[in-house]
């Protein structure tokens, strides 16, 4: 049975294990967690629509104010193109930060009875140790991740579409990209949401 056959009533809840996916991405200073700041963070809920196919859902980010004692390479500031002292970027502190991205996570493994959620980003473990680490500076109590369970695009689009690229796999998906939009946290994450819900609209249901 192919998803687009899914019952509208099966939920969320028996679809993976009891996990809900929600597509996860950040910016940072860097490519060490451990060491470069985090600066922006984007989460997107994946949903279930009148007919039980995946749909992205609201998304929530908040740029944050660099962590003190860590650190910021000036080349990654060239490709995100974050300015760090934007009037307009309104930067929050990782802790407020991480609340606001959080609560309407949690609110939607609760809407779908889910035991917690499961993130989903193109080469997953980079945006959840980023996350990880910055939850363990804070002491956050209430993360809704697994600890280091993900669904990665890049596995995806590779075997349903031969590309690991994010910008080639959302084109090959019949999408168009946008490389002047491309490594905002909420560009990428959207994006990705959207190639994470083509692929698994279209895999076999689980017997």
């Amino acid at each position: 049975m192919n998803a687009a056959e899914l019952p509208a009533t099966t939920p969320m809840a028996r679809r993976f294990r009891g996990y809900l996916p929600v597509v996860v991405d950040v910016e940072t200073g860097g490519f060490d967690w451990n060491r470069h700041a985090l600066l922006e963070v984007a989460a997107v809920p994946i949903e279930l629509d009148e007919n039980g196919l995946f749909v992205p859902g609201q998304t929530t980010s908040a740029h944050l104010h660099p962590a003190p004692g860590l650190e910021i390479d000036p080349k990654s500031l060239e490709v995100t193109g974050i300015v760090l002292d934007h009037p307009f970027r309104f930067a929050k502190p990782e802790r407020e930060a991480l609340d606001h991205v959080f609560a309407p996570v949690r609110a939607a493994v609760k809407r779908h009875g889910c035991q917690r959620a499961i993130l989903v980003g193109h080469n997953a473990h980079f945006d959840l140790n980023f996350l990880n680490a910055a939850v363990a500076r804070v002491g956050h109590k209430r993360n809704p991740f697994h600890p280091f369970s993900v669904f990665d695009t890049v596995t995806l689009a590779g075997v349903a579409y031969g590309q690991t690229v994010l910008a080639r796999a959302v084109q090959a998906a019949g999408f168009e990209w946008s490389a002047e939009d491309a490594h905002s946290a909420v560009y990428d994450a959207e994006q990705t949401a959207r190639l994470f819900c083509k692929i698994a609209n279209a895999w076999p249901s689980p017997v």
